[in-house]
């Protein structure tokens, strides 16, 4: 066998990105099954984590660490400049953003890289593990909902006290994802009223559960909403009317309405109007999980609080990196499960099968090859 393979991780560039892509733990793991690794000086600052505490965990700590990389790993994909010195057919293992950065990854198969898009993971048993989505957005349905308290001007809780008791919050869920269980989960937590919706009748249960009252669309037939591989799909006209009538309705009432509708690789539907928005209470909170793509919810703004009809309306570009250590922890887990679970101990190398690694491979051979890109 030639020598060990070499393992590169990149400091974050992108505007905003505190995440990284490996942790101390995940680099003893991939030493302990027989790669060096290499990280690039300051990848781990923003994440807590220091250049010291990759060297004790065994990590050579260079400014130039993609030189000679067989694998280079990224939270979000680096650009082709950046890879200057990777090995020929290297593979670039990170979030790519396949449809919004499309040119990036023609860029990829023009200089011969194997990219490899840890987003297009199939959501199949085996791949839990390794599936960045829903590690992420399971922090990110945390982090909407303190950050909706936070802007909260009341308590979530009922409180009974001398002077008088407090009514507890109502928090409506909108789209029952990895995402919104764990806001569900959260509010609940906070002592709020808590209730929510998704156009998957499956969910019903999944929201009784937590303790959440479901809202769904009734008498409308044969629409489950379910799409390939358990990700939503969009609606009929008449489900869609009909859903919109009930949740204006229902989110005149709340104080604080948590959105997390995503389709992949198109942008976010449009869940709540501005019409919506000016029947709420004065001092109610809105938080759009998927203003990055668009929003679900009309005048929302990335990384801007955004007061419209007296409702606070907020979102973040990139919610997980507002938690970077934890998010970087489980990202990290999440690269570190794939590439060991197709570990070849006599090639020294992981060696991806038919099932994953056609469902993630966007490069090969110098051409895009992934079937979701070529359609």
């Amino acid at each position: 066998m030639a020598g060990a393979i070499k393992i590169a991780v990149l400091r974050e560039r992108a505007t905003g990105e505190s995440r990284v892509s490996a942790t101390p733990e995940t680099v003893k793991k991939f030493i302990a099954l027989g790669a060096t690794v290499s990280v690039e000086s300051g990848a781990g600052i923003t994440a807590s984590i220091s250049d010291e505490d990759y060297r004790a965990a065994g990590a050579d700590v260079t400014d130039d660490a993609v030189q000679g990389a067989d694998i280079v790993l990224g939270v979000q994909g680096p650009e082709v400049d950046q890879l200057s010195g990777a090995n020929s057919g290297a593979w670039i293992a990170a979030g790519l953003d396949p449809f919004g950065k499309r040119a990036r990854v023609d860029a990829y198969a023009a200089a011969g890289f194997e990219a490899l898009a840890m987003e297009f993971m199939p959501r199949i048993t085996r791949a839990q593990s390794m599936d960045i989505l829903s590690s992420q957005s399971n922090l990110a349905g945390y982090k909407a909902v303190l950050v909706a308290a936070n802007l909260y001007g009341r308590a979530f809780p009922m409180m009974m006290t001398a002077a008088g008791t407090v009514s507890a919050a109502k928090a409506f869920v909108m789209g029952v994802g990895v995402a919104g269980l764990q806001a569900i989960a959260t509010a609940r937590r906070l002592g709020a009223q808590v209730s929510a919706t998704d156009v998957r009748s499956a969910t019903k249960e999944q929201i009784q559960s937590l303790g959440a009252k479901p809202i769904f669309v009734e008498n409308v037939a044969g629409i489950e909403g379910e799409g390939a591989g358990g990700y939503a799909t969009e609606m009929s006209e008449e489900y869609q009317k009909a859903q919109a009538e009930l949740v204006s309705s229902h989110i005149a009432k709340q104080d604080i309405v948590i959105t997390t509708a995503l389709i992949p690789g198109r942008a976010a539907p449009r869940l709540i109007s501005d019409a919506q928005i000016a029947t709420m209470k004065p001092g109610s909170v809105i938080f759009d999980l998927a203003v990055a793509q668009g929003g679900n919810v009309e005048g929302s703004v990335a990384d801007q609080v955004v007061e419209k009809h007296g409702v606070k309306i907020v979102g973040y570009s990139n919610t997980p990196a507002h938690l970077p250590a934890d998010a970087s922890a489980l990202f990290s887990r999440n690269l570190y499960n794939f590439l060991s679970a197709f570990w070849d101990k006599e090639q020294g190398k992981p060696v991806l099968d038919e099932e994953i690694g056609n469902a993630i491979r966007l490069t090969q051979g110098g051409k895009v090859v992934n079937e979701r890109l070529l359609g």
